[in-house]
């Protein structure tokens, strides 16, 4: 049995980071998925009625941040530094900025104030934190490695993740090439690698 459960709706959402943590650092864990119809009688067991939770020597966590932020410290993808750290803790803070409309619009039944919020998160709120996040991106050196000294961390593999959140809602090209040329290359770079891309081609295949 894995050291690590991480518990999950079938999706990527708030566990997906993890996951890739996981992948990168090549260490095997118990990804376990629930159905909707689960949920209600996993609930009550949760520290606070939330998902995703992991459980890890004898401790149930949750919060997505907080999971992978313990991972990434644990198997040195959190930053080498303590100002390091902060700036990958500074830029996943930025993705849940950008993304944490998502839900409030994803699921509403009005079709015109969805086409409305979608149409405001796509025009206005993504190409403002991409500006940002591509001029950031080329403050470390360029910008043709990562986002934070020389070496992998979450936050870039949680840059990944929110790309893909852009894309669900309906974005098809999510990170312009010729808008954010070194955005587009890093998402690029970070799915090829070898580890990371071997998780994409075996997890399920989902909506979200």
């Amino acid at each position: 049995m894995s050291q690590y459960k991480l518990t999950y709706f079938n999706g990527k959402g708030r566990a997906e980071t993890s996951r890739l943590i996981f992948a990168a650092a090549g260490v095997a864990f118990e990804d376990v998925r629930i159905e909707r119809a689960d949920w209600p009688a996993l609930k009550p067991s949760t520290p606070f009625g939330q998902i995703p939770i992991l459980e890890v020597d004898g401790v149930k966590l949750c919060q997505g941040n907080a999971i992978a932020r313990l991972l990434a410290r644990r198997f040195n993808l959190a930053g080498k530094t303590d100002l390091d750290q902060a700036r990958a803790d500074m830029l996943i803070d930025c993705y849940d900025d950008t993304t944490k409309s998502i839900p409030t619009f994803l699921f509403e039944t009005d079709e015109a104030k969805k086409a409305a919020a979608t149409k405001k998160f796509l025009e206005e709120s993504v190409p403002t934190s991409l500006a940002n996040l591509e001029k950031l991106l080329k403050e470390n050196k360029g910008g043709n490695g990562y986002f934070v000294g020389d070496d992998l961390t979450w936050a870039d593999l949680g840059f990944v993740v929110t790309v893909g959140w852009i894309k669900l809602v309906g974005a098809s090209d999510p990170v312009p090439a010729d808008k954010y040329p070194k955005l587009n290359a890093l998402c690029a770079r970070v799915e090829k690698l070898p580890k990371i891309a071997a998780w994409i081609a075996k997890r399920p295949v989902t909506q979200f």
